[in-house]
């Protein structure tokens, strides 16, 4: 099959996707340019296909604007679900289930792992770690979360902020790509649940991989 894409039509396509994503955040070019440092009179231009961007220019955008750099390319990824097909997916948890995965410092188990490409993976945490030397390198991953302490003291640690100590009922709303960290606070068990969401399809196994990535060998029981 001959490719009849032309650059005219993929930067037309680039600034439909922009335009979009713009627009599903509520934001300006000039509300754009300041977040991501680019020159207004660049954004417009490529808003109206009249050129394209470098890989460089690319990072810079989606990073300023805290997206996926797929949403760029795909002219529905930004839009408001409109027309999206309802699912009817569902699963339960009950006490005792779940996917436990154990390292040195924590416990997770992940909840609902009967179904796949969700956009949101629920994960019961129990933080043992007491230090930032015991805990590794802070984690990173695509999306966002949120953290609530259900037993115990939990300090959280991230790469722009000083350290913040939740105690039950407490929770923090973060950028997950910012560096964070989960450690034990008080004398007992931490424990508390950890919702992390993201466009990306295999968000569940990204956060596997992390888990793993420097710590002693795992765990892994399935329940």
């Amino acid at each position: 099959m001959t490719d009849t894409t032309t650059p005219e039509t993929a930067n037309s396509q680039l600034g439909q996707c922009l335009k979009a994503a713009r627009q599903a955040r509520g934001l300006t070019l000039k509300q754009v340019a300041e977040r991501t440092g680019m020159a207004l009179s660049t954004l417009s231009k490529v808003e109206n296909g009249l050129m394209s961007l470098t890989y460089d220019k690319l990072l810079q955008l989606t990073s300023g604007l805290k997206m996926e750099i797929a949403e760029l390319f795909n002219p529905a990824a930004g839009r408001p679900e409109q027309g999206r097909p309802v699912t009817a997916r569902r699963s339960i948890s009950r006490v005792g289930q779940g996917q436990v995965v154990n390292t040195g410092s924590h416990t997770y188990t992940y909840q609902c792992t009967d179904l796949i490409g969700k956009r949101m993976v629920p994960i019961l945490v129990e933080a043992r770690a007491r230090s930032l030397a015991e805990f590794g390198p802070l984690l990173r991953h695509a999306g966002e979360e949120y953290f609530l302490v259900t037993r115990g003291k939990v300090a959280v640690h991230t790469e722009f902020y000083a350290p913040e100590i939740l105690g039950v009922g407490d929770g923090i709303y973060l950028d997950s790509t910012m560096g964070h960290a989960y450690l034990n606070a008080g004398d007992g068990p931490a424990t508390g649940i950890c919702l992390c969401t993201s466009e990306a399809p295999d968000l569940h196994d990204q956060l596997r991989q992390i888990v793993v990535r420097d710590g002693p060998p795992l765990n892994d029981e399935r329940q």
